[in-house]
């Protein structure tokens, strides 16, 4: 492991709303002991709980956090080197309605309850072009999503995939009759314009240089 990572991981044990358990703790316990407690025991509000999922350096979790000091953001992702540039900057500018836990999605129903969640973005994942059942949009991790968001919850999926976007739109959203509140597949020739647009991400910048076209779904769960 580089120097870089290293230092990284050391400093994210610094941070106070950076959050990591074992799996087997959390099974032995029954869930992170915040489970059910963001808003009263973190956060100390009742404001909306929103995920970015597969956040990576947290652009969108710091970036809408700025805009929306009446809700509260949690960016999750396994990878803590890269979260540390999202948690680094949100302490330097003593935000205090974000955090971030490392952890793989599959489990979110071990760090919140049911109903606790209002919202999730999920920008530029793996397409798991290969693997259609490990893709974030795919049934079996919609059903994951349905344990802790409210109903009637708004997702969001931002990406460069033209194949994820039209497996989840084709082969998810269309056959289970879900309410798509708005897609397309050029956002930037769409005419929408919203936090979708004004928040970028860093891989988001890249494509946009090399003028790859960037899609969007926002649908109703």
């Amino acid at each position: 492991m580089g120097k870089d990572k290293l230092r990284r991981f050391a400093e994210n044990e610094t941070f106070q709303n950076m959050f990591f358990e074992e799996y087997l703790k959390l099974k032995e316990k029954g869930g992170f002991n915040l489970k059910g407690k963001w808003r009263q025991d973190f956060f100390k509000n009742d404001n909306p709980i929103v995920l970015e999922l597969g956040c990576g350096k947290g652009e969108y979790t710091v970036g809408l956090a700025q805009k929306y000091s009446d809700k509260n953001f949690i960016g999750i992702d396994i990878k803590g080197s890269r979260m540390w540039r999202g948690c680094k900057t949100s302490n330097e500018n003593g935000m205090n309605n974000v955090a971030f836990i490392r952890s793989q999605i599959e489990i979110l129903d071990m760090y919140f309850e049911e109903n606790e969640v209002d919202e999730i973005w999920i920008t530029f994942p793996d397409p798991q072009l290969k693997k259609p059942n490990k893709r974030l949009t795919s049934n079996r991790f919609l059903d994951r999503y349905r344990k802790v968001l409210k109903k009637g919850a708004i997702i969001h999926l931002k990406t460069d995939s033209q194949d994820l976007y039209s497996f989840t739109m084709d082969e998810v959203l269309i056959p289970n009759k879900m309410n798509v509140l708005f897609h397309t597949d050029n956002l930037y020739n769409s005419g929408f314009n919203d936090d979708v647009i004004e928040i970028t991400t860093f891989y988001e910048n890249i494509y946009l240089g090399q003028s790859k076209p960037i899609t969007y779904i926002k649908f109703e769960i």
